[in-house]
């Protein structure tokens, strides 16, 4: 239990924050699965859309200090070459 008024507040602060960013981790999870999915049965449209909606949601994440900038690329990258790979086959 902290003894300072200004500990206090940022322990608040801190618990909103990891709320939030928690939210960002998960949906960028939950966004991978359906685009993994969306490969497997090769639906192009869907994976698209797919890989659009992750892209998006990495990029706010990104701006919200959730994740590295370079995490975000690394997962971009390995998106589009999942996607890329139904497009030739």
């Amino acid at each position: 239990m902290p003894n300072i008024k200004s500990q206090e507040k940022r322990d608040r602060q801190n618990i909103k924050r990891r709320i939030k960013n928690r939210l960002l981790k998960t949906r960028i999870k939950t966004d991978q699965k359906k685009l993994a999915e969306a490969v497997k049965s090769k639906n192009i449209e869907e994976a698209e859309k797919s890989f659009n909606i992750l892209s998006k949601h990495l990029d706010k994440a990104v701006k919200k200090s959730a994740v590295h900038k370079n995490f975000s690329a690394n997962k971009k990258s390995k998106a589009a070459k999942l996607v890329n790979s139904i497009k030739k086959s």
